[in-house]
């Protein structure tokens, strides 16, 4: 066993000294070699950091693209997120119009007070006449009719371009009460009519017509607010043929009838008693300027 140990540890040839020299240098050269190359190492590393960084800092200051190099970089931006709209509130639904007057909104009584109120609206004279034709407006107290309106409206058909005043010889004046006039038209029940009209030409209006008296001209309260079956149109138009039917028996015209199937019906034709083929008309001339007749009844 000692033998076999002595053997084990025998140096190498070319002697003791120098062989442990060798294997000194060898091993302090592989210690040195390797600090060297950690270092080469750690600048390579180091150098292309640097790079990354200028390349990152000469994009940031517009390199690499249209931009000149000088432009100063990009401000930042603050984009504040969009508010959601506020929802516009739906507004109340409008209220609907009043309606229009009609033709019932007005009570009829069967009969009335027999005294009448007159209305206080005195007007220039209306037409080229000489002497103007005065009236008053008159209605039966207790009604659902204001006099004043009812004077205005009457004014308004008499001063229309259709009506009587398109006659160079007439004229009408509307005068209030305590004045002088010529003539009275006077609204009234069906019953108070009937009586007005029986009492001033004897004639028995069966509580349905109108009538021209004695110094006036009584209206039907009934044909006043309900017009006539035979009549479509509008109230005021209706009311526009009574006024102008009975100022024209005032003024001197008779009855005609149709003066033809197709033409207008005139408005001295009772027409609330049929048209007979005519068609139905509020005024006494027509829009060329002809008085629309026919012949006589």
């Amino acid at each position: 066993m000692h033998a076999v140990r002595k053997r084990r540890y025998t140096p190498p040839a070319g002697g003791t000294a120098a062989g442990h020299r060798a294997g000194r240098r060898r091993r302090s050269s592989r210690r040195r070699a390797r600090p060297r190359r950690r270092g080469r190492n750690l600048l390579a590393g180091l150098l292309v950091a640097v790079g990354l960084l200028g390349s990152a800092a000469y994009v940031l200051r517009g390199g690499w693209g249209d931009a000149p190099s000088s432009a100063p970089p990009p401000r930042s931006t603050h984009v504040s997120p969009t508010p959601a709209p506020t929802p516009t509130p739906t507004p109340p639904p409008s209220p609907s119009p009043s309606p229009s007057p009609s033709r019932t909104e007005i009570a009829v009584p069967p009969t009335g007070s027999g005294t009448f109120v007159t209305a206080q609206a005195d007007g220039e004279a209306v037409g080229s006449g000489s002497r103007p034709v005065r009236y008053v407006v008159e209605v039966e107290t207790g009604l659902d009719v204001s006099p004043s309106q009812a004077a205005d409206e009457i004014a308004d058909i008499l001063a229309a371009p259709r009506g009587w005043t398109h006659d160079p010889d007439n004229a009408f004046q509307l005068v209030g009460a305590g004045s002088p006039h010529d003539i009275k038209i006077r609204i009234a029940t069906p019953g108070t009519a009937d009586a007005l009209c029986w009492a001033g030409i004897q004639q028995d209006t069966g509580g349905e017509y109108n009538c021209e008296v004695p110094g006036g001209v009584v209206v039907n309260l009934k044909r006043w607010v309900k017009g006539s079956p035979t009549f479509d149109g509008p109230i005021h138009d209706y009311r526009a043929l009574i006024i102008n039917h009975e100022m024209g028996h005032f003024l001197g015209h008779g009855h005609v009838t149709c003066g033809g199937a197709g033409r207008l019906a005139p408005v001295m034709m009772q027409q609330i008693k049929g048209l007979h083929g005519c068609v139905a008309n509020a005024w006494p001339y027509d829009e060329n300027g002809d008085l629309v007749t026919g012949p006589p009844v």
